[in-house]
């Protein structure tokens, strides 16, 4: 009894290492916290409710978040939302929004447009 025990062990110990050897898969929801985090300039970002979209066409993802440390997810009103061409990796991003500001590659404004190049240049840099 007792050798079966630390026969079971040592068979358990290398399925185990695998697991944290291989990362977890990139996911819809990682790719627009990374546009969030690269737009608001911030490598710490408290997101509340999370909803993704994958199946949608196009995909996306709403996230209400904030930048103080300690904010309850019922406080947080702010909203970012990320829309992309595909639902797996590489994503490209599509659109994304802050509040009521949108950011998109056919913007009117330039300065909009150069924010939403930036930061599809900066998922697309995160992704390779």
């Amino acid at each position: 009894m007792k050798n079966a025990g630390l026969v079971l062990l040592m068979l358990a110990t290398p399925v185990s290492a695998q697991a944290t050897e291989n990362p977890k898969p990139a996911q819809i929801e990682d790719a627009c916290m990374t546009v969030a985090k690269n737009f608001l300039l911030t490598d710490n970002l408290n997101t509340g409710v999370v909803q993704s979209f994958p199946e949608l066409n196009p995909p996306g993802v709403r996230m209400s978040y904030s930048t103080r440390s300690n904010t309850s997810k019922s406080d947080m009103s702010d909203t970012f939302e990320c829309e992309f061409g595909q639902s797996q990796p590489p994503y490209n991003l599509t659109r994304f929004c802050v509040t009521s500001t949108c950011y998109a590659p056919d913007a009117k404004d330039a300065e909009s447009k150069r924010r939403f190049e930036e930061m599809r240049d900066l998922l697309n840099r995160s992704q390779k």
